[in-house]
Formats: C-alpha cells, sequence, structure tokens
C-alpha cells in the first residue's frame, strides 16, 4: 500500500504553496465554537441561524451561496459552490447536515452542550461529532481555497442540509426532487468512516472510508388487551401479552449474506476483528428495543392493567436484506393476532454498495496515508445510516469520510451527554479536507 505514494503524489499540484496554518487553525475553532453555539436542535427543526452563519463566512471571502427554503421559514438548505478549471468534469459535492439531535442538558454536568467549550484537550458540545466538526472541515476547505488562490480542478459544491437527523425529506431528499442540478455531481464526500486504533483491532490503525451502510427499518408494535384492577391477574393483560411478543420478536436468526467490504475490513483488521458493540453491528442484521410504552394515568398507576402497551424497535439490515422478507418473518415469529406490526418508516430500499475502484478513492487513500503512514486504509460499511444513500440510490459513488482518529470511547460520545472532538486532531482534519479538495481526480 505505502509504494503507491510516489505515484499517488502525483494527484497534488505541485506548485501549490502550503497555507498558513498558524492564522487558519485558531479561525477553524473558532468557527467551530460559534457554530455549536447555535442550537439547531431537531426536531423541532430549525437551522435559519445555522445556515445563516455559514452563508456570512463563505460570502466573506467571495463564494457564492444560495439558501433554500422548503416552505416554513425555519427548514433551510444551504449550497455553496467554488468553480473548478475543467467544465468537462462533474462537481464533487462535500455533504453535511445543519441540525443536531437533542440533549439532556441536567445529564451533561457542568459543560454547557452549547458552549463549544475547549476542556482537556477537547472540544465539548453537541454537534462536535455529529456533525458540525465535519461540517467546519468543509467549509474551511473551500475558504482555505480562496485564501490561497486556488482553483480547483472541478467545481466544489457544499451542501449543508436541514433535516438529516429526522430522515431527510426537508434536506437531501428534497433538493434531489426540486434543485437536482443545483447538486449535480460526480462524486458525493459525507460522514461515516474513521480512523482508530482500538474499534477494530487493538493497537492496529484502521482507517474506513466507508462505501456502504446498513438499512434502518423502524418497527413498532402494539399490544392490545383487557382493561382490568392490578389486584387481579389476567391472561390478557397488554403488558404480557407484548413481553412475550418483544421476547420471540428479538430472538433473530443470525442471518445476513457475507459481505465484501466486511471481508475487507476484517482483512485490514489483521484477519480478526476486536470484539466489541461496533464489530458486532457489521457482521448481522440486528434488532434493538428503544422505547417502552404503557400504563394508565400520568403518571401511570400502579393498580390499573392497561388495554394497549406499545414498543418500538430499531432493525438495521445489511446490504443483500430484503426489508420485506424480514418483517413478514418476524410477524411469522411474534405469530399472535393480538400484536400489531407497524412500520414507523420508509425502508429506503438497498442502494447497494458505491464503487472504490475510483481516482477520488484513491486521493482519499493518498491522504491518509500522507498524515497516518502506518493506517490500513480499507472500504468501510457502516452500521447506521446517513444522507449517503439517497445519492447512492442515484448511482453516485458517496464516500463517508471523517478524517479523524478515534478511541472508540470517543466515538460512542456521538448522541450521548458527553460529545466532543480531539483537537489535535479536528486541525489535522481541517489539513486532510484541503488536500483532498485541492487535488485531482
Amino acid at each position: 500500500m505505502k509504494l503507491l505514494l510516489p505515484l499517488l503524489a502525483l494527484a497534488l499540484p505541485l506548485a501549490a504553496a502550503e497555507p498558513d496554518w498558524a492564522t487558519l487553525e485558531p479561525y477553524a475553532l473558532s468557527l467551530l465554537q460559534r457554530y455549536i453555539q447555535i442550537p439547531s436542535i431537531n426536531p423541532p427543526a430549525d437551522t435559519k441561524t445555522a445556515a445563516e452563519f455559514l452563508k456570512r463566512e463563505l460570502e466573506a471571502v467571495g463564494i457564492a451561496v444560495k439558501l433554500y427554503d422548503t416552505g416554513d421559514g425555519k427548514l433551510i438548505n444551504l449550497v455553496a459552490r467554488v468553480p473548478g478549471r475543467n467544465k468537462a468534469k462533474k462537481p464533487l459535492l462535500l455533504l453535511n447536515h445543519l441540525d443536531v439531535v437533542p440533549v439532556d442538558r441536567k445529564a451533561w454536568g457542568r459543560v454547557d452542550p452549547f458552549s463549544g467549550e475547549v476542556k482537556d484537550g477537547f472540544v465539548w458540545g453537541r454537534g462536535t461529532l455529529d456533525m458540525k466538526g465535519i461540517g467546519i472541515m468543509h467549509l474551511m476547505a473551500l475558504i482555505t481555497l480562496k485564501k490561497a488562490g486556488l482553483t480547483p480542478e472541478r467545481d466544489i459544491v457544499l451542501l449543508a442540509s436541514c433535516d438529516e437527523e429526522t430522515g431527510g425529506d426537508k434536506g437531501v431528499r428534497w433538493m434531489l426532487a426540486n434543485h437536482p442540478a443545483d447538486i449535480d455531481a460526480e462524486f458525493v464526500l459525507d460522514e461515516g468512516g474513521l480512523g482508530t486504533r482500538d474499534i477494530f483491532r487493538q493497537g492496529k490503525l484502521v482507517y474506513g472510508i466507508s462505501v456502504a451502510e446498513k438499512q434502518p427499518l423502524w418497527i413498532r408494535l402494539r399490544a392490545t388487551g383487557t382493561a382490568a384492577h392490578g389486584s387481579q391477574p389476567i391472561p390478557e393483560n397488554a403488558n404480557m401479552i407484548l413481553y412475550a411478543a418483544l421476547a420471540r420478536a428479538l430472538a433473530l436468526p443470525e442471518g445476513g449474506k457475507a459481505n465484501d467490504v466486511v471481508e475487507s475490513m476484517r482483512k485490514a483488521s489483521g484477519g480478526e476483528f476486536a470484539a466489541g458493540k461496533f464489530t458486532a453491528a457489521i457482521q448481522k442484521n440486528t434488532m434493538t428495543l428503544t422505547t417502552l410504552r404503557s400504563g394508565v394515568g400520568d403518571p401511570p398507576k400502579v393498580n390499573v392493567i392497561p388495554s394497549t402497551a406499545e414498543a418500538t424497535i430499531d432493525c438495521r439490515l445489511l446490504p443483500g436484506t430484503n426489508a420485506d422478507e424480514f418483517v413478514s418473518e418476524l410477524k411469522a415469529r411474534i405469530n399472535d393476532q393480538r400484536i400489531a406490526v407497524e412500520l414507523t418508516n420508509t425502508p429506503p430500499g438497498d442502494p447497494g454498495t458505491s464503487n472504490y475502484e475510483t481516482g477520488l478513492f484513491r486521493v482519499l487513500r493518498q491522504v491518509i496515508l500522507k498524515y497516518h503512514p502506518d493506517a490500513e486504509v480499507t472500504p468501510m460499511l457502516v452500521p447506521y445510516s446517513t444522507d449517503s444513500t439517497k445519492f447512492r440510490h442515484k448511482g453516485l459513488p458517496a464516500y463517508g469520510f471523517t478524517p479523524l482518529v478515534l478511541p472508540g470511547q470517543i466515538l460512542a460520545t456521538m448522541h450521548s451527554d458527553a460529545e466532543r472532538i480531539p483537537l489535535d486532531q479536528f486541525y489535522t482534519g481541517v489539513r486532510m479536507m484541503f488536500d483532498v479538495v485541492r487535488s485531482e481526480f
């Protein structure tokens, strides 16, 4: 792998001057902190302030920006474009999202989740990992191009979408339906893969570029029974009906077809994966019980048997799994007329795997090895879902490229009450993203 570096180095413009990172890095940190301080929580989605913030920074260096209101004045998408030299080549699309998940402020302790505080070598706050940190890396890549007076080979388009955390109906899906020409591209770079020394193999730096992801399938089970007094047990207790149904539903056969990307990851990890929730999830279909709802009254009365009880299950299906067949098998396992099975999302279908024999994938590998020469670079399957799926359905190669090396403990803070990004890795990520956009592919 490392023998490819002399040849791949030709992909970078030889005469490009190195930017003034001593000035640009503090600026990047300031941008990230100010971006985190905008609480663009979804739900309820409101990305107007966040989009306007990015727009001001881009326009300040002469980058053309357009905002797209999806109709309510709050859900705003942003598109920016840096023109390239070769109009025969379609653009590279940098994809990120403006929205973040909610927070439990009390659980964050002494750190304000919307402060962007620098503490213990980390920048803390909601969105640092998902995905305002990457969004600022994208932003800085464009700003640095302009400040350096460089014209990329092809147009670089940035799309900051408004509602990735709730499915993208008003974000990427809306843009593809209403303004496809504005985001037309040859390649997409999104969140997803990353580098780590412990998630895949302890002590070995494995750097993944995600080319595929599992399909999200969200299911609600609703049990119907008979309301009664809690002092007298009855067989038609909705809670017990639901309990028994969940036990059968969650007894999931291992299933799932062997996946070439997972096998590439296994090889890069030295032949075997380290044990952990991430590596377990990428090797099989999974089901997670996420919510339970039952009881009568608020707070629910302890001596009342309710007539209904509900649960939700987050299912993630490997590429190649048929969602309709999965649901049919689930219903057959439950096999109880008192249980209603409902899909709460529209399964996106299997978009397949992005081609990773491309010029851009080779450039991503080159940039990773420039900064991390000991890395084993591999295509990657991620167990969660991103907006990349919507582009893969259109036939575009979409890669998840998170230019960070993270231990599993820090990656696990995503969506948690301690979300944070290592400051040194953030600075490295800013440089890596710039190297990608100034490359030729």
